[in-house]
């Protein structure tokens, strides 16, 4: 596949977004991390294929522009363990040392499994036999079969899973995608059957996420009040735009009492907000109905 410019790409993986999706989201973005894909499939060649599956699905994910992609549970481990080390009082300190509390949160998880591979060469150029399955063939046909989870952070809940297939026959990356970086993901044969096979399946998975999003509610928080501002934790990071409106208000929690489970929770609006000016991580949003003096610290932002 050819590379193609940034703006093309980015016009093609929008194109190809549903577009009940983009309306009632309204291009809004969600932090998201993947964790590694368990190899269930008993495959084992040049390359460890759950940790290029966590790569190229991290990557397609960032290239979508509809998520806040985290980096993938080992690099968050790493990340802790640095915060640590510097709040034990043994490194030289700095503004540049990593500080504990600023960790972003993901809201969505997605983990998975490799469940099947099927790598048949016969007819290519050859290629080497590991374990019953010859790599690095010329022809012939790869296939990957994957189950995915997207579970919500806060509640621990699946909220969709699917199977996903992928070929080294099928047309893969039929979002645009661009392929460039992948190559030390799969120990430079990503040209190989399995590793066409699994760029297919991780294109059909990202489109199945892409697919769910509708059904996620996006929701913020008001971080404070001033001289009549309203200033929300949710910026141009999550794709806030100046004009967007939000709904304010309290919002009520609703709990099992066996079990403490969330059975369901419901905002009583209290205010209209238009956003006037967007940072990175907040916006200040002005009042354009409701009563503004009501509206308070810790309160619930939703789509309007």
């Amino acid at each position: 596949m050819k590379r193609v410019t940034l703006c093309i790409l980015a016009a093609l993986v929008l194109a190809a977004i549903p577009i009940a999706a983009q309306d009632s989201t309204g291009g809004l973005r969600y932090s998201i991390t993947v964790t590694k894909f368990e190899n269930q499939a008993g495959w084992y060649g040049q390359w460890d294929i759950g940790d290029a599956w966590g790569t190229v699905m991290t990557d397609m994910l960032n290239q979508t522009g509809r998520f806040i992609v985290l980096g993938e549970s080992d690099m968050r481990a790493a990340a802790l363990d640095e915060q640590d080390f510097a709040a034990s009082g043994r490194t030289a300190g700095g503004a540049k040392a990593p500080a504990t509390g600023q960790m972003t949160p993901a809201q969505l998880l997605v983990k998975g499994a490799i469940t099947h591979v099927q790598d048949d060469t016969a007819g290519g150029g050859g290629g080497v036999r590991i374990k019953g399955f010859n790599v690095g063939g010329g022809g012939g046909k790869g296939e990957i079969n994957a189950t995915i989870y997207v579970v919500d952070s806060t509640t621990g809940q699946v909220l969709a899973s699917t199977n996903v297939v992928g070929t080294s026959k099928k047309k893969a990356l039929n979002l645009g995608y661009s392929t460039g970086d992948w190559g030390a993901a799969f120990g430079g044969h990503k040209n190989d059957n399995v590793g066409k096979a699994v760029e297919s399946a991780v294109a059909e998975a990202v489109q199945f996420l892409l697919d769910q999003l509708p059904n996620v509610p996006w929701t913020g928080s008001v971080v404070m009040t001033k001289d009549g501002k309203v200033y929300v934790n949710r910026g141009s990071r999550e794709g806030v735009t100046v004009g967007r409106q939000f709904a304010v208000g309290d919002v009520e929690v609703l709990r099992d009492p066996d079990t403490g489970e969330v059975l369901d929770e419901s905002m009583t609006e209290i205010a209209t907000l238009q956003v006037s000016e967007v940072k990175e991580k907040l916006s200040i949003c002005t009042v354009t109905s409701g009563d503004a003096g009501a509206v308070a610290k810790g309160m619930a932002i939703h789509l309007r």
